[in-house]
């Protein structure tokens, strides 16, 4: 992919909906493009978390351990789903472990690379950390309509 087609794919995200061209190009210019092959794990369940994946191409089928070791599908993700986004900002942990279904290709971005659109563009700090929030905020209350409880 040319760098303008990360910057476009990247700028879809909601993460980085609001990025002017300048700051879709350092993470367009500093990210990785992976391919995935069909039947390979992209990464599993409860592995560290030291960047997050925009799905450039592909699909990838979401999936946690279920009981007997089985898994459980969770989602299908698609183009321009951002994995693991947490991980940009601190150490976490796999959700799932994802799978490509087809031939896939992936954009890798750091959590170094993220810090340094935050150092290098400070009022973005804020933009992003309140999308961040708002993305926690959904989880908890979908997890809250399916019953779950936090104490």
């Amino acid at each position: 992919m040319a760098l303008s087609d990360d910057m476009e794919l990247l700028s879809a995200v909601p993460l980085f909906q609001d990025l002017d061209k300048d700051q879709l190009r350092l993470i367009a210019f500093g990210a990785e493009h992976r391919p995935i092959s069909a039947g390979q794990a992209l990464f599993r369940e409860k592995s560290p978390a030291e960047c997050a994946y925009v799905i450039a191409r592909g699909r990838f089928e979401l999936s946690t351990l279920g009981r007997g070791g089985k898994p459980k599908v969770e989602a299908i993700a698609e183009p321009g789903t951002m994995l693991s986004e947490l991980a940009l900002a601190t150490m976490v942990e796999r959700k799932y472990t994802a799978i490509a279904l087809e031939d896939s290709n992936v954009i890798r971005i750091t959590r170094a690379l993220f810090h340094r659109l935050l150092e290098e563009y400070p009022e973005m700090a804020e933009i992003l950390q309140n999308r961040i929030r708002q993305n926690i905020a959904a989880l908890a209350t979908q997890a809250a309509s399916l019953g779950y409880r936090f104490t």
